[in-house]
C-alpha cells in the first residue's frame, strides 16, 4: 500500500509535473490468479456500441473450417485480432479524468485491483455477408411440389430460420433478404428452395392462363388465378410465385399482380441454357422470344450476371454463367473469370464482380487492384495480373 509521499516521490522521479496531473491517484494491484487469458476485448465502433447499451445482442458465427464473423441484426462484421504493444488492464470502477470530482484540492490514494489484462483485442470490419453456403443447404433437399399419395415425402436436410442462424455467417436480416432472391419459402416451418423445374412449372400454369382469360401482365387477379389454378398446384404455391415474379397492386378492395416482364423472360432464358454448353446468340434469341408469354419483349441485358455473350471469334455464342455459382472470394473469383476468357471489357466484368464491392468500394478500384488494363482495338480490356492456370 502506497503512501502520498511515495507517490509524489515517484513523479519526481519520473520527471513530472504535479499540476499536470489529476489528483486522485490510483495505486493500482493486481488480484489473485489474475492470467490474461481470463478475457477478450473487442473494439466497437459507436453503431454496435448503442446497439449493445440498448439490450441488443451480439452473435459470433462460423463452422469449425469457418473464419469466424460477428453479426448484429442486420450486419456481418469480420473479426481481426490485434495487437498492442501497451498492456490493456481491466480495472473496475476506474473513473476518467471527466468523470473525477474536481472539488479535491489535495492529492489522495484510490486502491485498485487489476481483474485482468490482454495485449491484443478484436477488430471489427464490415463485410459482405456469406450468403453462397445458404443456396447449397436450401439445394440439398429442394420442393419439387406435393407428394403424390402413396409417395413418401423426403424429409431430410430440412432447415428452420434456426438451423440456418447457426450455419449462415450473416445477419438474420441480411439471410431473410437473401431467402427473398433466391425464391425460397416456408413449407411446414422449414424454409424450402423450389425445384427450378417445379418453379418454370408454375411459371407455365399462370403465363398459360394469363393468356387464356386474355388478362394483361400487368393486371392478374389474385383470387381467380388461385381459384383457376389450385386443382393444379397449393394455393400458397401460387401465390408464393405471384410474390416473385410480380408486384402486388389493390384496386378497389381487389388484389392483383402486374408481373415482372424482366423476371419471366429470364426465368425463360435460363431454362433454355441450362442444358447447353453453348448456344448460337442468334438462334438463342429467336428461340428465346418465341418461349416468352406473347406481348413480353427479350433483351440480353435482362441476363446480365445470368449468361455470358461470347463475340471472339466465329459465330457469336451465349452460355449460361450466374454470378450466385461463383466464389465469394475475391482472388478466386477473379482467377476464375481469367480462366474463363483471358480478356474482359469492363461491360462485360462489372455484373460478375459489383457485389464483392465493400463499402464506399467501386469495380474501378477492383478491377485496379486485380487486373491489368489495355486497349484492343480501340476498347479498354482487363486481363489478369498474374498467371493464370487454365
Amino acid at each position: 500500500m502506497r503512501t502520498v509521499e511515495e507517490v509524489q516521490a515517484t513523479v519526481q522521479i519520473a520527471k513530472l509535473q504535479e499540476d499536470d496531473l489529476q489528483n486522485t491517484i490510483h495505486c493500482l494491484s493486481f488480484g489473485e490468479n489474475v492470467l490474461s487469458a481470463d478475457y477478450c476485448l473487442m473494439e466497437l465502433d459507436d453503431t454496435l456500441c448503442k446497439h449493445i447499451e440498448a439490450g441488443e445482442s451480439l452473435v459470433i458465427r462460423g463452422d469449425k473450417d469457418e473464419r469466424a464473423v460477428l453479426c448484429s441484426g442486420d450486419k456481418t462484421y469480420d473479426l481481426k485480432m490485434a495487437d498492442t504493444s501497451n498492456l490493456l488492464l481491466f480495472v473496475p470502477d476506474c473513473k476518467t479524468p471527466d468523470q473525477l470530482s474536481g472539488s479535491q484540492d489535495s492529492p489522495h490514494l484510490v486502491q485498485t485491483r487489476i481483474w485482468g489484462f490482454c495485449s491484443s483485442y478484436w477488430e471489427l470490419r464490415k463485410q459482405r455477408p456469406r450468403l453462397k453456403k445458404l443456396k447449397q443447404l436450401l439445394m440439398e433437399n429442394p420442393y419439387e411440389g406435393p407428394t403424390l399419395r402413396g409417395q413418401e415425402e423426403n424429409t431430410g436436410n430440412l432447415y428452420t430460420m434456426l438451423d440456418l442462424l447457426e450455419r449462415i455467417q450473416a445477419s438474420e436480416q441480411e439471410i431473410l433478404a437473401q431467402l427473398q432472391t433466391i425464391h425460397a419459402c416456408q413449407v411446414d416451418g422449414y424454409w424450402r428452395m423450389l425445384d427450378f423445374d417445379y418453379e418454370m412449372k408454375l411459371l407455365g400454369h399462370v403465363t398459360q392462363l394469363v393468356d387464356s382469360e386474355s388478362w394483361s401482365f400487368n393486371k392478374v387477379p389474385l383470387e381467380t388465378c388461385l381459384d383457376e389454378l389450385s386443382p393444379l398446384e397449393p394455393r400458397e404455391m401460387i401465390e408464393h410465385w405471384l410474390n416473385c415474379y410480380g408486384k402486388q397492386l389493390t384496386e378497389n378492395e381487389r388484389v392483383f399482380y402486374a408481373l415482372d416482364e424482366d423476371k419471366v423472360c429470364r426465368a425463360t432464358a435460363l431454362m433454355l441454357l441450362q442444358n447447353a454448353v453453348k448456344f448460337n446468340l442468334r438462334e438463342f434469341q429467336d428461340v428465346w422470344q418465341q418461349s416468352v408469354p406473347e406481348g413480353m419483349g427479350t433483351r440480353l441485358d435482362q441476363l446480365k450476371s445470368y449468361a455470358l455473350v461470347d463475340r471472339g471469334s466465329g459465330p457469336d455464342t451465349i452460355c449460361l454463367l450466374r454470378v450466385e455459382d461463383l466464389s465469394e472470394d475475391t482472388m478466386e473469383r477473379f482467377n476464375h473469370l481469367f480462366t474463363l476468357r483471358e480478356k474482359w471489357t469492363e461491360a462485360d466484368i462489372t455484373p460478375y464482380i459489383q457485389d464483392l464491392c465493400g463499402e464506399k468500394q467501386t469495380t474501378g478500384a477492383l478491377l485496379t487492384k486485380y487486373a491489368r488494363s489495355s486497349m484492343q482495338n480501340g476498347v479498354k480490356v482487363f486481363n489478369s495480373r498474374r498467371p493464370v492456370a487454365t
